[in-house]
C-alpha cells in the first residue's frame, strides 16, 4: 500500500502531535508500506518520500509560533498533487489549511481517507489568546468539521474523551475508531540512579511544552507551598515561549527547577530516577508524556480539568488535584512523600495499567483502520 500522510505541522519530536505522527509513519514503513509525508519542514527536503511545502505567513503570530516550535504549512496544490498521485490511502493529522486543500484533491480522486484528531480547539485558540472563549472554541470545532472531518471515511480519536467533546460540539455522531497513540517500547521500568547533585532531593517531573495551557505555574506555586519545599527538585522537560517567565516565577523556590529538552534516551533515564510525576495541564487530548511516566512506574498526580483526557488515568483521588489549585496539589505531593509504602504499591499498579497502551498493539490497530477503510471503499465501488 502507498499511504500519503498530510501534516500541517510536523517539525521536531518535541510535542505529542509530532511524536504521534512520526510513530505512525515509522510503524507503517516498518510494516512494509510506502509512506509519503507532506509537511512544511525545509530540513526534510531531499529525504526519500518527503514532500515539502512552504510555510504560512501569519504576520505577528510568526514569532510566537516559532517559539512554540510550530511551523504551519501553506496550501500547495502542485506538491499535494504529486504526493497524492497513485496513493492507495490518505491519513491526515490536523485539520488546518494544507489538509483542507488536500481534502478537495482527495475527494476528486476518490482516495480512501482517514483523519486523525490530534488538535483540541484550545490548542489553536491558545495561540490567539482566546483559549477560554467558549464560543470561539465551539466555532473552531465546527470549522474543523466543515472543512475536513465531514469528508473523512473514518476519524481516528486518540481518546474517548476527545470523541465525546467533538461529537457534542458538532451535534451528531461520527464514523470513528478510538485508538491510543501508544507508548514507545523505550519507556519501561529500569534501574537508574539520580545524578549526584539530586541524590538528597525528591524529584518531581513534568513533561510539556512551555505554554499557557500546560499550567507549569501551578506546579511551581505548589512546590513553594509544600511542607517539603526545601527538598523538592522540579524538572520541566520541554521547551517553549514561556521559559523565561517560568524561570522568573521559580526564583522563590529554594532549588531552581531544571528547564531543558531531553532526548528520548535521556528522558527514559529521568523517568526512572524521578520520584513523582505531576501533570497540571488544563488542555490535553491524551498526554502521551503522562503515559510514558506511568509505563516507567512513576506515580502521577494529575489535574482534574474537564478539558483534559489525562484525568481518566487517575486510579484514585490521590492521583488527582483540583485544576489550577496549587494548595490542593501541594497537599497531594506531601501525602505521597509521607506515604512511601503506598507510593510503591501504586507504582506497581500503574505498571500493569499501562499495558493497554502497548505501542505495537496500537500501531497494529492503526494499520487495520487505514487498510480496512481502503479495502471497504474499493469493495463499495
Amino acid at each position: 500500500m502507498t499511504l500519503t500522510v498530510i501534516c500541517d505541522v510536523l517539525g521536531k519530536e518535541n510535542n505529542g502531535t509530532t511524536i504521534a505522527a512520526m510513530n505512525l509513519i515509522r510503524s507503517m514503513r516498518a510494516k512494509g508500506h510506502t509512506v509519503r509525508v507532506v509537511c512544511p519542514d525545509e530540513f526534510r527536503r531531499g529525504e526519500k518520500d518527503y514532500y515539502v511545502v512552504p510555510t504560512l505567513n501569519l504576520g505577528p503570530l510568526n514569532g510566537y509560533l516559532k517559539k512554540n516550535g510550530v511551523l504551519m504549512a501553506k496550501r500547495d496544490r502542485a506538491t499535494l498533487a504529486k504526493a497524492l498521485d497513485g496513493a492507495d490511502a490518505v491519513h491526515t493529522i490536523t485539520p488546518f489549511f494544507l489538509t483542507s486543500q488536500a481534502v478537495k484533491l482527495i475527494r476528486e480522486a476518490g482516495i480512501p481517507f482517514t483523519a486523525g484528531f490530534h488538535c483540541q480547539a484550545e490548542n489553536f485558540t491558545n495561540h490567539i489568546f482566546l483559549m477560554n472563549s467558549r464560543g470561539v472554541n465551539k466555532l473552531m470545532y465546527r470549522i474543523f468539521y466543515r472543512h475536513v472531518y465531514r469528508y473523512a471515511d473514518c476519524i481516528h480519536y486518540p481518546t474517548e474523551f476527545i470523541r465525546q467533546v467533538f461529537e457534542s460540539e458538532i451535534g451528531h455522531k461520527t464514523v470513528h475508531r478510538v485508538i491510543s497513540n501508544g507508548v514507545n517500547r523505550a519507556f519501561y521500568p529500569r534501574e537508574a540512579e539520580k545524578p549526584e547533585e539530586l541524590k538528597d532531593r525528591f524529584v518531581i517531573l513534568f513533561t510539556g511544552r512551555y505554554s499557557r495551557e500546560k499550567s507549569h505555574s501551578v506546579l511551581i506555586d505548589a512546590a513553594n507551598l509544600s511542607r517539603y519545599r526545601d527538598k523538592l527538585q522540579l524538572i520541566f522537560a520541554g521547551c517553549g515561549p514561556l521559559e523565561d517567565k517560568l524561570k522568573r516565577r521559580s526564583k522563590k523556590l529554594p532549588n531552581a527547577p531544571i528547564f531543558r529538552f531531553f532526548t528520548r534516551e535521556e528522558m527514559t533515564e529521568v523517568l526512572n530516577y524521578a520520584d513523582l510525576y505531576v501533570h497540571p495541564a488544563e488542555i490535553e487530548i491524551e498526554a502521551i508524556a503522562c503515559l510514558e511516566a506511568i509505563s516507567c512506574g512513576l506515580v502521577p498526580v494529575i489535574s482534574d480539568s474537564k478539558r483534559s483526557a489525562t484525568r481518566y488515568f487517575a486510579q484514585s483521588d490521590r492521583n488527582l488535584f483540583k485544576c489550577g489549585d496549587p494548595k490542593d496539589l501541594a497537599e497531594k505531593i506531601d501525602w505521597w512523600i509521607e506515604h512511601p509504602r503506598e507510593k510503591a504499591s501504586c507504582s506497581m499498579s500503574y505498571r500493569g495499567y499501562s499495558e493497554q497502551f502497548n505501542f505495537d498493539h496500537c500501531m497494529d490497530e492503526m494499520e487495520k483502520m487505514i487498510v480496512g477503510n481502503m479495502e471497504a471503499k474499493r469493495e463499495a465501488r
